[in-house]
C-alpha cells in the first residue's frame, strides 16, 4: 500500500531541498520541517522499529512493511504541523495507530500473488500463534509486547519512542508478559 506508488526515499529525495552546513546543532525535527532529507532519514532510522511494532499489532503481518512507507510520507507531509517537536515520537505513534484504523475502516484487499511470493518460505506457524495470542491482549500491553519481543526495543526505548513513561512501560511489560504466558500455557498446539 505504498502511496502513489512511490517509495519513502523516492518521496524524501523528492520533497527535500539540499542540505546545509548551517543545519548542525538543530534538532532532526527542525531540520527535516526545512526540508532536510538527511534528517527525516535519521528519524526513520529511529523511529521506523517503533512504528513496525505498532502497525504489527493492529494489522496483518503482510501489511505491515508498505504501511511503515505509507505512515513515514504522511509525516512528511504533515511535519510541517507539528507545533512541539518533542512531540515527536508521540505524534508519529498516532500516525501510525490511525493508519491502521484507517486500513481496518477500507473494504477488504485483494492482492495479486507474484512468484516471489511463492517461492518465500512461510514464516512458522508458531510465530503466528503467538502474535494472534498478543493481539488479542489489551492494546496497552499489546504494543508494549510487540515493540519488546518483536521489534527488539529496550524498556527506556519504548518509552521514549511511544511517549509512556519508563513506569507504564515497565508495568505493561510485566503485566502483558503475565497475561502472554497465562494464555500460552493454557492453549494447545496448532
Amino acid at each position: 500500500m505504498l502511496c502513489s506508488g512511490y517509495d519513502v526515499e523516492s518521496v524524501i529525495a523528492l520533497y527535500a531541498l539540499a542540505d546545509r552546513p548551517e543545519q548542525r546543532g538543530r534538532s532532526l525535527v527542525e531540520q527535516a520541517r526545512e526540508g532536510s532529507r538527511t534528517a527525516f532519514g535519521e528519524l526513520y532510522q529511529q523511529y521506523s522499529r517503533m512504528v513496525h511494532g505498532q502497525l504489527l499489532a493492529r494489522v496483518p503481518y503482510s501489511e505491515v512493511e508498505d504501511m511503515v512507507q505509507d505512515v513515514f510520507l504522511l509525516a512528511l507531509r504533515r511535519l510541517s504541523g507539528l507545533r512541539d517537536e518533542k512531540a515527536f515520537p508521540g505524534w508519529l505513534a498516532m500516525i501510525a495507530r490511525n493508519q491502521a484504523v484507517d486500513y481496518h475502516r477500507q473494504a477488504p484487499h485483494l492482492v495479486d500473488l507474484d512468484e516471489r511470493m511463492l517461492r518465500q518460505k512461510p514464516p512458522d506457524p508458531e510465530a503466528f500463534f503467538v502474535l494472534d495470542t498478543i493481539r488479542a491482549l489489551p492494546e496497552a500491553y499489546r504494543e508494549t509486547l510487540i515493540l519488546r519481543l518483536v521489534e527488539g526495543l529496550t524498556g527506556p526505548e519504548i518509552a521514549l519512542q511511544t511517549g509512556l513513561t519508563a513506569d507504564s512501560v515497565r508495568v505493561n511489560l510485566h503485566r502483558g508478559m503475565k497475561m502472554l504466558r497465562e494464555k500460552l500455557e493454557g492453549r494447545t498446539a496448532p
